[in-house]
């Protein structure tokens, strides 16, 4: 039995690294854009399904679904962004990853005024 628990121990950090976590994002967390972005783009360490993408402005009331997402699971998102008009966005994800755990998450940034 302390053979198992023991294994299980060493184990337990190894699974906790294997769920996809974002690496990269663009627009960058925190940045404060002079421009709308043309698209967003999302790198995660490892492939996963991205399930959905809602952009959620200050001020408004209803977030707005980004679509279409990738069909397939990959590492790396790239999706067209909708016209945007100053001000804080948060930028909201959520995906599956190979091991079938949901991950979710938020990206925050700002665009100026011209």
């Amino acid at each position: 039995m302390k053979t198992v628990t023991i294994g299980v121990l060493l184990l337990w950090p190894l699974a906790v690294l294997a769920h996809a976590h974002l690496e990269q994002a663009v627009p960058a967390d925190g940045s404060v854009l002079g421009n709308a972005p043309a698209q967003f783009e999302l790198q995660f360490s490892e492939a996963a399904h991205l399930t959905a993408l809602s952009l959620y402005r200050q001020g408004d009331s209803q977030p707005q679904k980004i679509t279409p997402l990738p069909d397939s699971a990959t590492a790396r998102f790239s999706v067209p962004a909708p016209p945007l008009r100053p001000g804080a966005y948060e930028l909201r994800y959520r995906l599956v990853s190979a091991d079938g755990h949901v991950m979710s998450g938020a990206v925050h940034f700002r665009i100026s005024a011209p």
